[in-house]
């Protein structure tokens, strides 16, 4: 008998009992009317306190079946009612949970009183009908290896009252055995996460359960879309509760009239993102030197990016984004005519994104607007995007996205102007041997040229760009029921060239200048021939004033600042209808 089979799984379950062992069984432990007191004998009730207690080596784990202790207070009491076939019929629920179970095998017949057959998380590919009792009203099958229905729907349990199939990988090949006529008795029925992406198809042949009051359907890829759960509700009006949740009238009434729109019922999912205000940047100004030369100007600018499944319409742009949309990298030649590039969103980059291990995602890149550094900043960003691939969109929502912070830094330079030639201050006068020509000196200082030049036209350089950080975001709970995702992005703190960076620069150049001022007076002294006592005095009193100042600087070193995190506020939200008026207002 292979391990893997239930019964031998069972069968195990059973041996650990221990019940012809002590302190079970008809043992020379046991205390009889008839048989002398002796040393090793125990009383009945110590017996069963040793099974009982809760530090008793003779303890065992009974979750996997509610009849396992029983059964072992039954081997204190009444050991001699305790053969094989007692055994197999006194159980009626089976709890085998992460067992490695693969094959129901026709031993679970041996227990013809089984009532409740619990097979979560197991390898289970296929179920034998013939092999499960008929007196089963409860089977849960959830999260195992099953692709198909066809094997469970021969002849299935008459009883059965509950069926839980979450979590397997099943379809609409499916849908054809979930009729009233493999179920007429089925009251609660688990369908969470099973890959199903036709609503109403799907509903059509629940319809048909008879006696069918709780649902599940949550996790597949058709609960994303709008119209859900108002068209299922609608469709099931015998329905008490689905995904856990009461159905209450006034839902009910909500969207009465739905199911019979069909021309509204498209298989598509409407998910806005929504990018908002960003706070935290350090100002990246502040660590500029006042003494800097004026060119080149340096500007700073930030945006941010994420990824989202590509779609076959284009995203409708918020106007409030449009309003905020910043100016983009432009050429040399654009910069000459016009200062101020035009205002522009990005476009979109799509590329191939892996999903799992197998499956790829088409994604698309999608950057805000470009905005100037401030404490705070809107983008004001929202995108719509229309989903027509449900069960690409699962995926996506089980991986969540990536949010990118990234900053542009831009040099501006001063054009080359043509009335006025660019001249070196060094310059002299040189005549060219074997001609005439002579080339005259230029006065870079002259007061006459300070007076001819006007406002540089600048010149940008290619913006250089740096990612500053990125942070996931998870969005299972999309499927999960909820319809939207709120949360303030955190990228932590950022760190510009702070003061105690630039303070820590100037210690090290003073050292290495001290240093090499020690080491030219020690060299003038040598050629001297001897030190003075002025001149000591002299060095130790500048030595000791640039130690001073080092210490100085040490000391304001000691005072750390702890920067603020850099916060992003992002919501991601489906669409969902909720009532039958505001299906037709949006369709």
């Amino acid at each position: 008998m292979s391990s893997n089979t239930l019964s031998a799984v069972l069968e195990k379950q059973i041996r650990r009992l221990c019940l012809n062992d002590f302190p079970c069984g008809n043992g020379s432990w046991r205390k009889s009317k008839d048989s002398a007191e002796g040393p090793g004998t125990e009383e009945t009730d110590a017996l069963l306190d040793l099974l009982s207690c809760p530090h008793s080596p003779w303890g065992h784990e009974e979750s996997w079946s509610p009849q396992a202790a029983a059964l072992r207070q039954l081997a204190v009491l009444t050991p001699e009612r305790l053969h094989a076939d007692f055994i197999y019929k006194y159980f009626t629920t089976f709890h085998i949970v992460d067992k490695d179970v693969s094959i129901i095998d026709d031993g679970l017949l041996k227990f013809s009183k089984l009532e409740e057959l619990v097979l979560t998380a197991n390898k289970i590919s296929e179920i034998p009908v013939k092999n499960l009792p008929n007196t089963l009203k409860i089977l849960e099958l959830r999260a195992n290896r099953l692709s198909a229905l066809s094997s469970l729907t021969n002849h299935p349990p008459p009883r059965l009252q509950y069926l839980g199939l979450g979590f397997n990988s099943l379809g609409s090949h499916d849908i054809a055995h979930l009729t009233g006529r493999h179920w007429p008795h089925l009251v609660c029925l688990d369908l969470s996460d099973c890959e199903f992406q036709d609503q109403p198809a799907l509903l059509n042949s629940l319809s048909t359960l008879p006696c069918l009051k709780t649902l599940m359907l949550q996790g597949n890829p058709f609960t994303l879309v709008s119209s859900f759960p108002g068209f299922t509700v609608d469709s099931l009006p015998q329905l008490c509760f689905l995904d856990a949740l009461l159905i209450s009238s006034e839902e009910r009434r909500r969207f009465r009239g739905l199911a019979e729109m069909s021309d509204l019922i498209a298989n598509r999912a409407s998910v806005t993102v929504s990018v908002g205000t960003m706070r935290g940047i350090p100002n990246p100004l502040m660590s500029v030197d006042q003494n800097a030369p004026g060119f080149p100007v340096v500007t700073y600018s930030y945006f941010i990016t994420y990824k989202f499944l590509k779609v076959d319409n284009e995203p409708e742009v918020d106007t409030a984004a449009r309003a905020h949309a910043t100016e983009d990298s432009c050429s040399d030649a654009d910069v000459r005519s016009n200062n101020n590039c035009e205002r522009q969103m990005s476009k979109p980059d799509t590329e191939a994104w892996m999903v799992g291990t197998e499956e790829t995602c088409h994604v698309s890149r999608h950057t805000t607007s470009k905005l100037p550094w401030s404490e705070c900043m809107d983008f004001s960003d929202t995108q719509t995007y229309i989903v027509s691939d449900v069960g690409g969109l699962k995926k996506f929502f089980n991986q969540g996205f990536c949010l990118t912070l990234e900053e542009e830094k831009v040099l501006s330079w001063p054009a080359a102007s043509e009335e006025i030639p660019v001249a070196k201050p060094s310059q002299t006068t040189k005549e060219k041997k074997g001609g005439n020509e002579k080339e005259c000196p230029i006065k870079s200082g002259s007061t006459k040229d300070k007076k001819k030049k006007s406002v540089p036209e600048l010149v940008q350089d290619a913006p250089i760009k740096r990612i500053l950080g990125s942070v996931h975001v998870p969005l299972q709970s999309l499927l999960r029921g909820s319809q939207k995702v709120d949360t303030l992005c955190d990228f932590g703190a950022l760190h510009q060239e702070s003061e105690m960076e630039a303070a820590q620069t100037l210690e090290k150049d003073l050292g290495k200048k001290i240093k090499e001022d020690k080491k030219k007076e020690d060299k003038e002294s040598k050629w001297r021939g001897g030190n003075s006592t002025q001149q000591k005095n002299t060095t130790s009193s500048k030595y000791r004033g640039k130690q001073e100042h080092k210490a100085d600087v040490h000391k304001d070193n000691s005072v750390c600042i702890h920067p603020d995190p850099v916060t992003v506020e992002l919501s991601v939200e489906l669409e969902k209808w909720r009532s039958v008026s505001e299906a037709h207002q949006v369709s």
